[in-house]
Protein backbone atom coordinates (compact mmCIF):
# COMPACT_ATOMS: atom_id res chain seq x y z
CA UNK A 1 0.00 0.00 0.00
CA UNK A 2 1.43 3.36 -0.92
CA UNK A 3 1.28 6.31 1.43
CA UNK A 4 -1.02 9.09 0.34
CA UNK A 5 -1.31 12.51 1.81
CA UNK A 6 -4.90 13.07 2.87
CA UNK A 7 -6.30 16.34 1.66
CA UNK A 8 -9.71 17.83 2.13
CA UNK A 9 -11.58 18.33 0.10
CA UNK A 10 -10.25 15.40 -1.92
CA UNK A 11 -8.91 16.15 -5.40
CA UNK A 12 -11.65 17.15 -7.79
CA UNK A 13 -14.19 17.98 -5.09
CA UNK A 14 -13.14 21.54 -4.30
CA UNK A 15 -15.20 23.13 -7.07
CA UNK A 16 -18.99 23.34 -6.95
CA UNK A 17 -20.73 20.98 -9.32
CA UNK A 18 -18.19 18.15 -8.96
CA UNK A 19 -21.01 15.59 -9.09
CA UNK A 20 -21.74 16.58 -12.69
CA UNK A 21 -18.12 15.74 -13.53
CA UNK A 22 -18.32 12.30 -11.92
CA UNK A 23 -18.82 9.69 -14.60
CA UNK A 24 -19.87 6.11 -13.83
CA UNK A 25 -18.90 4.20 -16.93
CA UNK A 26 -17.84 0.79 -18.14
CA UNK A 27 -14.14 -0.03 -17.92
CA UNK A 28 -11.96 0.34 -20.98
CA UNK A 29 -8.75 -1.65 -21.37
CA UNK A 30 -6.67 1.45 -20.63
CA UNK A 31 -8.37 1.64 -17.19
CA UNK A 32 -6.92 -1.67 -15.99
CA UNK A 33 -3.77 -0.17 -14.40
CA UNK A 34 -5.90 2.41 -12.57
CA UNK A 35 -7.85 -0.42 -10.90
CA UNK A 36 -4.67 -1.24 -8.98
CA UNK A 37 -4.84 2.10 -7.09
CA UNK A 38 -1.13 2.95 -7.15
CA UNK A 39 -0.16 -0.61 -6.26
CA UNK A 40 -2.59 -1.26 -3.40
CA UNK A 41 -4.41 -3.88 -5.50
CA UNK A 42 -1.51 -4.89 -7.74
CA UNK A 43 -1.86 -8.46 -6.48
CA UNK A 44 -5.21 -8.57 -8.37
CA UNK A 45 -3.61 -7.62 -11.71
CA UNK A 46 -4.19 -11.04 -13.34
CA UNK A 47 -7.67 -11.23 -11.87
CA UNK A 48 -8.54 -7.81 -13.33
CA UNK A 49 -7.26 -8.94 -16.73
CA UNK A 50 -9.35 -12.13 -16.56
CA UNK A 51 -12.48 -10.22 -15.53
CA UNK A 52 -11.91 -7.79 -18.39
CA UNK A 53 -11.64 -10.73 -20.82
CA UNK A 54 -14.96 -12.04 -19.45
CA UNK A 55 -16.46 -8.60 -20.10
CA UNK A 56 -15.19 -8.70 -23.70
CA UNK A 57 -17.04 -12.03 -24.07
CA UNK A 58 -20.25 -10.61 -22.58
CA UNK A 59 -20.00 -12.59 -19.34
CA UNK A 60 -19.27 -9.65 -17.04
CA UNK A 61 -19.52 -5.87 -16.80
CA UNK A 62 -16.85 -3.76 -15.13
CA UNK A 63 -17.66 -0.26 -13.89
CA UNK A 64 -15.59 2.65 -12.62
CA UNK A 65 -16.46 5.97 -11.06
CA UNK A 66 -14.17 8.43 -12.84
CA UNK A 67 -13.75 11.97 -11.56
CA UNK A 68 -11.81 14.46 -13.63
CA UNK A 69 -8.58 15.52 -11.91
CA UNK A 70 -8.77 12.53 -9.55
CA UNK A 71 -9.20 9.64 -12.00
CA UNK A 72 -10.75 6.34 -10.94
CA UNK A 73 -12.22 6.79 -7.46
CA UNK A 74 -14.47 3.71 -7.44
CA UNK A 75 -14.82 0.32 -9.06
CA UNK A 76 -17.31 -2.53 -9.13
CA UNK A 77 -17.66 -5.70 -11.19
CA UNK A 78 -20.75 -7.66 -12.20
CA UNK A 79 -20.61 -11.32 -13.19
CA UNK A 80 -23.54 -12.11 -15.47
CA UNK A 81 -23.00 -15.88 -15.51
CA UNK A 82 -21.09 -18.15 -13.17
CA UNK A 83 -20.53 -21.81 -12.38
CA UNK A 84 -22.27 -20.96 -9.09
CA UNK A 85 -25.79 -20.45 -10.41
CA UNK A 86 -27.03 -19.25 -7.00
CA UNK A 87 -24.85 -16.17 -7.58
CA UNK A 88 -25.18 -15.56 -11.33
CA UNK A 89 -27.05 -17.64 -13.88
CA UNK A 90 -26.73 -15.60 -17.07
CA UNK A 91 -30.44 -14.90 -17.26
CA UNK A 92 -32.23 -13.95 -14.03
CA UNK A 93 -29.51 -13.41 -11.42
CA UNK A 94 -26.24 -11.43 -11.57
CA UNK A 95 -23.42 -11.21 -9.02
CA UNK A 96 -21.88 -7.93 -7.83
CA UNK A 97 -18.35 -7.98 -6.40
CA UNK A 98 -15.11 -6.04 -6.05
CA UNK A 99 -17.06 -2.92 -5.01
CA UNK A 100 -14.64 -0.24 -3.77
CA UNK A 101 -14.58 3.50 -3.34
CA UNK A 102 -11.30 5.17 -2.41
CA UNK A 103 -11.34 6.14 1.28
CA UNK A 104 -11.14 9.90 0.66
CA UNK A 105 -14.22 9.69 -1.57
CA UNK A 106 -16.47 7.62 0.67
CA UNK A 107 -19.73 8.91 2.16
CA UNK A 108 -20.23 11.37 -0.70
CA UNK A 109 -22.84 9.39 -2.65
CA UNK A 110 -20.40 7.92 -5.18
CA UNK A 111 -21.03 4.31 -4.14
CA UNK A 112 -24.78 4.84 -4.34
CA UNK A 113 -24.48 6.34 -7.80
CA UNK A 114 -22.37 3.38 -8.93
CA UNK A 115 -24.84 0.87 -7.48
CA UNK A 116 -27.83 2.57 -9.11
CA UNK A 117 -26.03 2.71 -12.46
CA UNK A 118 -25.19 -1.00 -12.47
CA UNK A 119 -28.68 -1.94 -11.26
CA UNK A 120 -30.22 0.09 -14.10
CA UNK A 121 -27.92 -1.70 -16.53
CA UNK A 122 -28.97 -5.09 -15.14
CA UNK A 123 -32.65 -4.15 -15.46
CA UNK A 124 -32.07 -3.14 -19.09
CA UNK A 125 -30.53 -6.59 -19.61
CA UNK A 126 -33.73 -8.05 -18.04
CA UNK A 127 -32.03 -9.48 -14.96
CA UNK A 128 -34.45 -9.70 -12.05
CA UNK A 129 -32.09 -10.34 -9.13
CA UNK A 130 -28.77 -8.98 -7.93
CA UNK A 131 -26.66 -10.94 -5.46
CA UNK A 132 -23.50 -10.02 -3.62
CA UNK A 133 -21.42 -11.17 -0.69
CA UNK A 134 -20.42 -8.74 2.02
CA UNK A 135 -17.71 -9.60 4.54
CA UNK A 136 -19.04 -10.25 8.01
CA UNK A 137 -16.25 -8.02 9.31
CA UNK A 138 -17.57 -5.06 7.29
CA UNK A 139 -20.81 -3.91 8.95
CA UNK A 140 -20.61 -0.50 7.25
CA UNK A 141 -20.80 -2.14 3.82
CA UNK A 142 -23.70 -4.31 4.96
CA UNK A 143 -25.60 -1.20 6.14
CA UNK A 144 -24.85 0.49 2.80
CA UNK A 145 -26.39 -2.39 0.85
CA UNK A 146 -29.37 -2.60 3.22
CA UNK A 147 -30.10 1.10 2.57
CA UNK A 148 -30.40 0.18 -1.12
CA UNK A 149 -32.78 -2.71 -0.51
CA UNK A 150 -30.46 -5.72 -0.24
CA UNK A 151 -31.33 -8.37 2.33
CA UNK A 152 -29.23 -11.12 3.91
CA UNK A 153 -30.36 -14.50 2.58
CA UNK A 154 -27.52 -16.88 3.51
CA UNK A 155 -24.15 -17.41 5.10
CA UNK A 156 -21.19 -17.64 2.74
CA UNK A 157 -17.96 -19.43 3.72
CA UNK A 158 -16.02 -16.87 1.68
CA UNK A 159 -13.38 -19.26 0.38
CA UNK A 160 -11.89 -18.47 -3.00
CA UNK A 161 -8.50 -18.25 -4.67
CA UNK A 162 -6.75 -16.32 -7.41
CA UNK A 163 -3.35 -16.06 -9.12
CA UNK A 164 -1.54 -12.96 -7.93
CA UNK A 165 0.59 -10.69 -10.12
CA UNK A 166 3.58 -13.02 -9.59
CA UNK A 167 1.62 -16.12 -10.68
CA UNK A 168 1.31 -17.51 -7.16
CA UNK A 169 -2.02 -18.98 -6.04
CA UNK A 170 -3.52 -17.01 -3.15
CA UNK A 171 -6.17 -18.60 -0.94
CA UNK A 172 -8.72 -16.24 0.60
CA UNK A 173 -10.98 -16.95 3.56
CA UNK A 174 -13.37 -14.11 4.22
CA UNK A 175 -16.65 -15.27 5.81
CA UNK A 176 -19.52 -13.27 4.40
CA UNK A 177 -23.25 -12.74 4.21
CA UNK A 178 -24.95 -13.35 0.88
CA UNK A 179 -27.36 -10.53 0.10
CA UNK A 180 -29.98 -10.25 -2.62
CA UNK A 181 -32.25 -7.64 -4.12
CA UNK A 182 -35.17 -8.05 -6.48
CA UNK A 183 -34.59 -5.69 -9.43
CA UNK A 184 -37.62 -6.39 -11.62
CA UNK A 185 -40.88 -7.80 -10.35
CA UNK A 186 -42.36 -10.85 -11.98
Amino acid sequence: MTDRIATFPPTGLSEPGWRTRLQVRQVKQYDLPALEWEGEYRHFRRLYHDIYQNACQGKAVLWVADLDQAGVVGQVFVQLDSARKELADGNVRAYIYGFRVRPLYRNLGIGGQMLQTLENDLKARTFRMATLNVARQNPEARRFYERYGYQVVADEPGRWSYLDDMGKRQEVHEPAWRMEKVLNGN
